[in-house]
Parts: C-alpha cells; structure tokens; sequence
C-alpha cells in the first residue's frame, strides 16, 4: 500500500499516476483539493515568473510545462471528461525557451531547456474542462521605476535564452485594450499557459474515484514507526516512540466527516505531500507562506491573457478564466498559519490591479480565499526519499504547486517503479549519487560545459530510495533532493 498524505494538486496526480501503473493507493486528506490549490490561480509560467539566482528552477518549470498537454489530455479522459486527445492541433503551449535558430548555436539555457513540444489545444475537451489555455502572459510596468526593473529582467531573461518579446505601451494595449494608458511598457512570454487548478483538483479526484483509489478525509496526526508500541485498547493507535522506518500514518477525525474505521494505516511507503503542513510530520524546512485572492466575475471577459505587473514595485497579476471570472493575486506574508482574508491584503491587491486593468473595480466580487503555500530556504520543492527509509517527500513547491505537479508525480512514479541497481557506476549512497550530479549541473551552469555535465548526471545516476534515476530525470532529481538539506544544522 502506498499512502499518499495531502490531498492537493500535488497529493492527487501522485496519486492517480500510481494507480495508473496498478500500485495499491490510498489518499488521506482532511479537505482534498480545498488547501493552497483552491486558493492557485494556476498560472503554468516558468519564464515569467523567472527570477534571479532561481534558474535550477526555471529548469523543473519548463520541464514540467512540457508535460502539461499529455498530462491534461490523460487526466480528462480518466476522469471521463473528454477523449485522450494526446497531441493535437490549435494554440500549443511552448516553453517559451528559445532553442538554436537556424543552425545557429543557441544560448547554454537555450540548449539544455529546449524547444517545442507536443500540442493540445484550448478548444478541445482537455482545454475546455481544465480551462487550460496557453496565450502567454503580458508582464507590464507601470511606473519608471518599473519599466527600469522590467528592462533589467529582459537583459536577464536574454542572458538565460528565454523567448520573451519586448512591447511599448502601445503595443501592450493593442494586445490588451482594456490596460491603463498609463502602462508604460512590458514583456510578452508567449510560451506560458495556465489552468483553473480547481477543475484540474476535480478531475483528479473524479479519475482517481473511476479507477477505485480510497480518498479518505481524515486527519494525519503522524507517522508510524518501526519500533512503534503496539496499539492500546483504548484509543486504537500506538505511541508513537519508533525510531525505525516508516510504516504508515495515523489518522483522526475530522469535523463533519464520520469517524474512520481504524486509527491506523499501514504501508509499505508514504509520501508526504502535505504542502504547509509536511513541517508538522516530518524532518523539513517547510514553512507556510499566506497569499489571499479574489475572484471576480465579469459577463464578458476583461482579459484574453493573464497579466502580470509591478505597480511602484509591488507584483500584481491577473488570471482570466473561461467562465468570465477574472483571479487577482496574490499577496505574500510570511504569518504563520494564518488563513484570514483580511481587508487590507484585498485592499492592495485591488488597488494594484486597478492601476493596470481600472475596469477591475467594476467587476462583482464572487470569492476571496487565502490559502497556504508551501515555502523552502531556496524556494526548490522537496521530492524524493527522505532519509527514514519508506517515506518520500514530495513538498515544499511554494508557489509552482500546479505547473510542477506533472514533472513531481513522474520523479515519484519513477522513484517506486524503478528498480535499485548496483554497477558500478551507480554504487555511491544516495547522499554522494545526488552530490555528484548537482555538482556536475552547478559546474556546467558556471563553465558553460553543459553537455558534460548532463554526462556525470547521467553516469552518477540519482538515488530515490527505491531506485536510481539517470538521464534526464535524474539531472531534475538532483535539482530537488531532499539531500541538499542534510548538511543544514
């Protein structure tokens, strides 16, 4: 049994792509689909939301946008939305990362990023149910100081390979008319998409009812141990005291939901996807992260694309969707668990938004949420085998839950399916396998010898606990390992 603990966009698409492969699953999650992946406004846009000293992951972005059309052409027809419409015809998602043109050699980024992939178009059943649509976003500046900030992100942008398009404040608002005349200038990643993760929850949750996976709601209170004291007449479950390998969880109740049947679950492995709250049960540096949005509803749409922007610095965007809603976000503060909507974080978001889009304030308030997402030190998510053995970790995406949810469900899928071997070349611990192909990714990024350096990844390989990764996915498990963590005191 594999037990998956969270029951967010990240839980569920680890979860149904184990089912897929036949593997036993069960998901426990007090609300499935209700955290921070209600609270998204799912924007799949690695290149605009580059920033600085943060390329490892720009990488996990575009490599998991590449994954999107497959993974919602798959999604849907599991979940008996649509047919699996694999690769197609209409606007396709890009990763926006420029490739070399015509012979000529691109930029490091541009070649170990690549360029184009398999299509699926908005218009077909994926893209209609998953409200995915791939017109790129427009990042726009308002004042000098932002168009000076916007300036210095092109060159960046630039240096990496990224296929960004420069516009005046004209040609902003030809692309979008109904931006301020105020707008001075902005960018066009022509290459970005986005989804309304809440459809993209639903879906998984439907396909992963069709193919008989247990969703149960219910608690976590901890993990279970090797070493664990046998359970007590009295409350049903032990007392925690183990030291060993992980087990399984236990569970409680909660409000509203009926008492679950035993306390305890046992399981070969767990896989922590508990976003903000993975802190509170295992070893890592999660730490939660509030953001607040509104949702606002428009009888005609406001925008054909989503639209970032600074306004005197502070980041704003909006995200339209198919149905006319119009997603504003998103606040970020560093305040503990704290889920309220305050006055003053819709404040701000509002008076930002109006800035850039005024029609915003003419539109009919139809939500506002505050959710929690799931911080790291270096802003990395955390996936792969911890160092008790039986658990994986699969946390810590911060604000790409949604873009990196595929990408995250094929490194653990890939992680339980894929056997240990021992040659030679891949006979180092987990700790030195994992050292070995950051090292030769962080040497390339510095020398410009990318190529060798996806040959050490490849031939170190990157050990997930249950097997040894190479090629590829090994390098963007290297990118990721909770390794990277074991030397912080």
């Amino acid at each position: 049994m594999n037990v998956i603990v969270g029951g967010g966009v990240v839980g569920l698409s680890i979860a149904w792509r184990l089912a897929r492969e036949g593997l036993p699953v069960t998901v426990v999650d007090p609300a499935p689909g209700r955290g921070a992946s209600y609270a998204a406004a799912g924007m799949l846009a690695p290149v605009s939301e580059v920033a600085y000293t943060e390329e490892p992951l720009l990488r996990l972005g575009a490599a998991s946008l590449s994954r999107w059309p497959s993974f919602a052409a798959e999604l849907a027809a599991d979940a008996g939305l649509g047919p699996d419409l694999g690769a197609g015809s209409g606007a396709g998602l890009g990763t926006g990362l420029s490739g070399p043109p015509g012979g000529r050699a691109g930029t490091r980024a541009g070649e170990a990023f690549g360029g184009a992939f398999g299509v699926i178009g908005p218009e077909g059943a994926a893209g209609r149910a998953l409200d995915l649509r791939a017109d790129g976003t427009l990042d726009v500046a308002f004042g000098a100081d932002d168009l000076a900030a916007l300036d210095d992100l092109a060159a960046f942008m630039d240096k990496l390979g990224l296929r960004v398009e420069r516009l005046t404040g004209r040609e902003c608002r030809r692309l979008e008319p109904m931006l301020a005349p105020s707008v001075r200038g902005g960018l066009l990643a022509p290459g970005d998409a986005w989804v309304d993760p809440r459809r993209v929850t639903a879906a998984l949750l439907a396909a992963l009812d069709r193919l008989g996976v247990p969703v149960l709601r219910a608690r976590v209170t901890g993990l279970l141990r090797d070493g664990d004291a046998a359970p007590s007449a009295a409350t049903g479950a032990g007392t925690g005291s183990g030291t060993g390998a992980v087990t399984g969880v236990r569970i409680e109740a909660v409000p509203g939901q009926p008492e679950p049947a035993v306390r305890e679950i046992a399981a070969e492995r767990v896989v922590l996807a508990a976003g903000a709250w993975s802190g509170e049960l295992a070893d890592v540096p999660v730490r939660p992260v509030k953001g607040q949005i509104m949702r606002l509803r428009s009888p005609q749409p406001l925008l054909g694309r989503c639209v970032r922007g600074m306004v005197h610095g502070a980041p704003v965007y909006l995200v339209p969707r198919g149905d006319g809603e119009l997603v504003l976000g998103a606040t970020q503060e560093e305040l503990g668990f704290d889920t309220r909507v305050t006055a003053g974080g819709l404040y701000e978001l509002l008076r930002d938004a109006r800035e850039l889009v005024p029609g915003v304030t003419e539109l009919e308030v139809a939500d506002v949420v505050a959710g929690l997402r799931p911080g790291t030190p270096d802003n990395l998510p955390i996936i792969g085998a911890g160092e008790v053995p039986g658990l994986v970790l699969a946390t810590g995406h911060h604000r790409g839950g949604v873009l990196l949810a595929p990408l995250t469900a094929a490194l653990v899928t890939s992680a339980v399916l894929t056997p240990s071997t021992t040659t030679a070349a891949q006979a180092a611990p987990p700790a030195a396998a994992t050292t070995t192909a950051q090292t030769a990714t962080q040497t390339a990024a510095q020398t410009g010898t990318q190529p060798a350096a996806q040959a050490a990844a490849r031939a170190a390989g990157v050990s997930t606990g249950a097997g040894i990764l190479t090629g590829e996915e090994g390098e963007l498990a290297a990118l990721c390992s909770p390794a990277r963590f074991r030397d912080i005191s």
